[in-house]
């Protein structure tokens, strides 16, 4: 692949603008274990290997098994996942394939298990995963 922009060498305040918007994911209440599934399961569906491999170190880092981190492509065939994962990563893949909207359903579900500030912070947190794999996709950042 030939060598393609930095964007934070030469658009910095850019990159700036997501790192705020890192920091304050990282100020949530949210479980570090979902952030790390929502990170893990929207790189996945956007196909950004960077993102991938960074997140499911993170992940491994929290004490989450290989089996939860490997099947996570496939949670819905799955018996490891509680119900409230369930619901995020079920937002998750929508968010991120917008295109297809957002059900009632899976909001009305994820509304079950989480209060208003919570699911805020978690569709923040998609919208920010999702920005990070576009960034490193359009970048032509690899996994290494």
């Amino acid at each position: 692949m030939k060598p393609r922009i930095v964007i934070p060498k030469v658009a910095p305040e850019a990159y700036q603008a997501m790192l705020s918007l890192e920091k304050y994911i990282a100020s949530t209440s949210l479980n570090p274990v979902h952030k790390e599934f929502i990170k893990i399961r929207a790189s996945q569906v956007n196909g950004c290997a960077y993102c991938i491999n960074m997140h499911t170190a993170d992940a491994r880092k929290l004490g989450v098994s290989e089996q939860r981190i490997y099947l996570l492509s496939a949670w819905r065939e799955a018996d490891i996942y509680t119900e409230e994962e369930k619901a995020i990563l079920a937002l998750t893949e929508e968010v991120t394939l917008i295109s297809h909207h957002v059900s009632e359903e899976t909001y009305a579900n994820a509304a079950q298990y989480f209060d208003e500030k919570s699911l805020a912070e978690i569709i923040m947190m998609i919208i920010t995963i999702n920005a990070w794999n576009r960034i490193g996709i359009a970048t032509g950042m690899r996994a290494v």
